[in-house]
């Protein structure tokens, strides 16, 4: 009768955690990105500043960097460091930290993501608000900069290395261009959910609709940020400073320019035209191809 050997350590690898992770490593991100943020962001949202079940306060001036930075930081770019180590090895990092440094970048772009996202939402806030536009504080103008290197290392760190250094990548190959991007928008809106429990999204005063047109528009934006990551060689801190562009023009400069439209409801309508308007025109400059070259991803891979 034969004995049967007990298994390598390689094969037991391949069906524990580790062989999970590397059979369906974009599962794997996700579930994990989502569970450490949103268990990390636990105390935020059960706070005075949010739900008011925990009775305890977050400062008020550093309460939304405190509460949300922790779970982004454990969510999307942790997440994809695990899942690339072990999923890609050594290698897979390298050309995930690649990405991430990949500062050499036509000027061009720089512009579009630097001044072109700016405009945008400019524009449609004279739009919306029948031209009614009012030039912001000189102390505004000052802060705009600093809060934007700011955001840089927040809120596009935290997040970009996982949304668009790791899946976007992964989801291109897999649905192509397109398919990646509408299903990436969504999944990253989902992410930012648990946060209108809170005083990030404005609870308690946040409306279904609102909430709605956030995950809207981060599929819509989705559209212009592949675009801009095919166009630049995938190219980590233009799609950051794409991504903190819209943060940082809504946060610092735009209740100034637009008191007609200060309200969370009217930013909230601004932010989608301005993204659907961005969307439209790159679909069809693009023919939905995005700028996507498979032979320049087989190049990345290299």
């Amino acid at each position: 009768m034969a004995v049967n050997s007990p298994p390598s350590a390689e094969q037991s690898a391949q069906t524990g955690l580790r062989g999970v992770i590397r059979r369906s490593p974009l599962i794997s991100f996700f579930v994990l990105a989502n569970l450490m943020s949103w268990v990390a962001w636990v105390p935020y949202i059960l706070s005075a500043t949010g739900l008011g079940v925990l009775d305890f306060t977050f400062p008020s001036q550093l309460g939304q960097l405190l509460g949300v930075l922790p779970g982004a930081y454990l969510g999307p770019i942790f997440a994809a460091f695990i899942v690339t180590s072990v999923a890609d090895g050594r290698e897979g990092v390298r050309r995930w930290l690649g990405r991430m440094t990949k500062w050499r970048v036509s000027w061009v772009w720089y512009l579009v993501a630097g001044v072109g996202v700016p405009a945008t939402l400019i524009g449609a806030g004279l739009a919306m608000s029948d031209g009614d536009i009012h030039m912001p504080p000189t102390m505004v103008l000052v802060a705009y900069l600093p809060s934007l290197l700011l955001q840089m290392v927040t809120t596009g760190l935290a997040e970009e290395p996982g949304w668009r250094d790791f899946a976007l990548p992964r989801m291109q190959r897999k649905f192509g261009p397109l398919g990646g991007t509408l299903i990436l928008g969504p999944l990253w809106g989902l992410w930012h959910i648990p946060l209108f429990f809170s005083e990030w999204g404005g609870w308690p005063d946040v409306t279904v609709l609102r909430v709605a047109e956030f995950v809207a528009f981060c599929i819509v934006f989705s559209v212009v940020v592949t675009w801009v990551f095919n166009r630049t060689g995938q190219s980590l801190p233009l799609i950051m400073l794409l991504h903190v562009g819209v943060n940082n023009t809504m946060s610092v400069v735009y209740s100034d320019m637009f008191p007609s439209l200060a309200s969370a409801e009217q930013a909230s309508h601004v932010t989608l035209l301005a993204g659907t308007t961005a969307a439209l025109v790159v679909l069809v400059a693009t023919r939905g191809r995005l700028g996507y070259r498979p032979e320049e991803e087989v190049a990345h891979q290299s």
